[in-house]
């Protein structure tokens, strides 16, 4: 009671704007940036007219409430965003994730589940930051490939590396953290795999939570950004193929009917000189000189171009650009490809795609084209174009932004995607490589790291500066900075403390089993609010003085904050991974309440169970 009446006002003021913005996170009703900006001006003005003072000094000014938005931790995290970005820019991961594809067509179930417990094992040994970023661009391409919404994958990724992080010592930072205020409160050690035991039990509880009740909680939403795109999935493209000397498809031939090379492509028909051969094709063989004419989905043709580009030589010469200094001629560092619809009253109506000069007008060319309700058996170059005709346009991205002013032509936009330049890819791979070993071996921060590496990936020409600041999400930005102030206010008021010590007071007189079990779970709720991080180091020493006014080992105490503290699945604020999956798997705050909530109350009754068999806690 005397500690209810001794704290100061501003304490209970904290809390009740911290509580005031989760809710409001919660309903998602206003945008996460302007509630964000919202909670961090009412700790401005809060501090500003009633200042807190200790020893003369200011303890919550202006500077140490803004401090979050120049935070060594955020900016680690915009730095892996743009790390990410580069490697799918450079196509780096194309070769591992096709092999990864390849196999998951034969065995989805297994193959998935081998990808999340190798996630698991790799994150008890690194840093799980790094591991979630290399992991992102897979698992949507998974997702894609199995046609199963993305937001299905990103925050199981999430939880998974987290419950990896608590096998070991090195596992999270948050471990490394807490072993380290409690080697300096009583100088105690905690061992390398003493968390492993426990930990097992833990992260087997959570993943079998993600694959029964979690799973059905995972919201199933589709990229906000690109409405059409599922309605267009199935769209047929025409377009054509032209077989020049020392081409990949010469000499093969369909094997039970399908072209193995040319894999999700119809041939619809094959132009040999004077003579148009059909299906079926048998004794058949591609020969030099052939005109291909296809069927495809964009998507297909995409992939042809990814993993296969020799496959449209032709068409890839004709968006080559000549070097200013030499005149020798070098391929774009920026093809895009675009949808854009012939518009009613073009020129370009009743002319065919020779006839209109497309690329000597606009240094682009038309890689299919896609007619309504209908599927034509000529080469693409003899179409004569009618309004309402889709064209699917390969350029430079500068040229590419050019067409929005052609007016025989309406650009969709949304349609726009770059494709990466596999040049680029081992660039991209050794300062993706280089980022991990500098983190894992201690040899430089997390946001050291991070930085330098997304620095290097712009100046390589892995990615532009454009591309680079797309990939930086406005709403994680004020996310991480607002909840950073929360939990310095928080902390600095001694809101944490007092709730910590309360609890632990109240459950000390109900045996050591309560007290473990209100540990964990007061661990657990904190850290959701404030940050891993900062929960293992504030209430490891509440943890030792709770230990001994109830006479228990200390030890159990402290590994109870540290499971506790790696509870980081309620808020997307909790942990970067959390961060780092909320864009691409389009999640809202409140996602991470539904799917992490149970999550935690889980985890919280299997430790409370087990805990008193593996401390023997009588």
């Amino acid at each position: 009671m005397d500690a209810f009446i001794a704290a100061p006002w501003q304490m209970w003021a904290t809390l009740a704007i911290i509580a005031v913005t989760v809710v409001f996170y919660t309903l998602d009703r206003f945008p996460l940036e302007l509630i964000s900006a919202g909670a961090v001006v009412a700790l401005l003005i809060l501090f500003l007219l009633a200042p807190m003072e200790r020893n003369g000094e200011n303890l919550l000014s202006t500077e140490t409430i803004l401090s979050g938005f120049a935070s060594p931790a955020l900016f680690a995290i915009l730095g892996l965003l743009i790390i990410g970005q580069g490697m799918f820019q450079a196509g780096t991961l194309e070769l591992p994730t096709q092999i990864l594809l390849r196999a998951f067509e034969k065995a989805p179930f297994v193959i998935t589940a081998a990808v999340f417990l190798f996630i698991m094992v790799i994150s008890a040994f690194l840093n799980n930051t790094p591991v979630v970023v290399m992991f992102i661009p897979i698992m949507a391409a998974i997702a894609q490939q199995s046609k199963i919404r993305v937001s299905r994958f990103m925050m199981p990724l999430s939880y998974v590396s987290i419950l990896g992080g608590m096998t070991t010592l090195i596992g999270s930072s948050t471990n490394l953290l807490a072993a380290q205020s409690y080697r300096a409160t009583t100088g105690g050690e905690i061992g390398f795999f003493e968390l492993t035991p426990m930990g097992l039990v833990l992260a087997g509880a959570g993943i079998l939570y993600m694959a029964t009740a979690g799973r059905w909680l995972l919201p199933k939403r589709d990229n906000p950004s690109q409405p059409w795109t599922n309605e267009r999935e199935g769209k047929h493209f025409i377009a054509q193929i032209e077989v020049t000397r020392g081409h990949p498809l010469i000499g093969k031939g369909p094997v039970a009917g399908l072209f193995v090379d040319l894999p999700d492509i119809t041939v619809r028909m094959v132009q040999r000189r004077e003579r148009a051969i059909l299906p079926p094709f048998e004794d058949f063989a591609f020969r030099t000189g052939d005109v291909v004419i296809v069927a495809a989905t964009r998507s297909a043709l995409t992939s042809l171009l990814k993993s296969n580009p020799d496959m449209l030589e032709g068409l890839m010469a004709e968006t080559s650009i000549a070097d200013e200094v030499d005149g020798s001629v070098q391929r774009s560092t920026q093809l895009t490809l675009v949808e854009a619809i012939v518009a009613p009253g073009s020129r370009l109506i009743g002319r065919s795609v020779a006839q209109i000069g497309f690329h000597a007008q606009t240094n682009c060319v038309i890689l299919g084209i896609e007619r309504r309700s209908r599927m034509i058996r000529t080469q693409m170059n003899t179409i004569r174009l009618e309004a309402g005709d889709v064209l699917l346009i390969l350029g430079d991205i500068k040229d590419i932004r050019a067409l929005r002013s052609d007016r025989d032509i309406l650009l969709l936009e949304w349609s726009m995607q770059g494709l990466p330049d596999q040049r680029n890819a081992n660039v991209a791979a050794l300062i993706f490589a280089g980022v991990i070993a500098a983190t894992a071996t201690g040899l430089a921060p997390i946001a050291v790291s991070a930085i330098a590496g997304a620095t290097a990936m712009v100046a390589s020409g892995c990615l532009n500066v454009r591309q680079a600041a797309r990939a930086i999400d406005r709403r994680i930005y004020l996310l991480i900075g607002a909840s950073l102030a929360m939990g310095a206010a928080l902390e600095r008021t001694g809101g944490a403390a007092f709730l910590g010590e309360g609890l632990a007071v109240a459950a000390a007189d109900f045996g050591p089993t309560v007290l473990v079990s209100t540990f964990f779970i007061m661990c657990a709720v904190m850290t959701n609010l404030l940050s891993n991080n900062a929960t293992s180091v504030l209430f490891t020493p509440v943890a030792v003085a709770a230990a001994q006014i109830a006479g228990i080992d200390e030890h159990i105490l402290v590994l109870t904050v540290i499971f506790g503290s790696n509870c980081s699945f309620a808020t997307p604020i909790a942990y970067q991974t959390n961060l780092l999956v909320m864009t691409p798997g389009h999640y809202k705050f409140r996602d991470f309440m539904v799917v992490g909530g149970p999550l935690i109350i889980l985890l919280w009754v299997v430790y409370t169970a087990a805990a008193g068999f593996y401390f023997d806690l009588g």
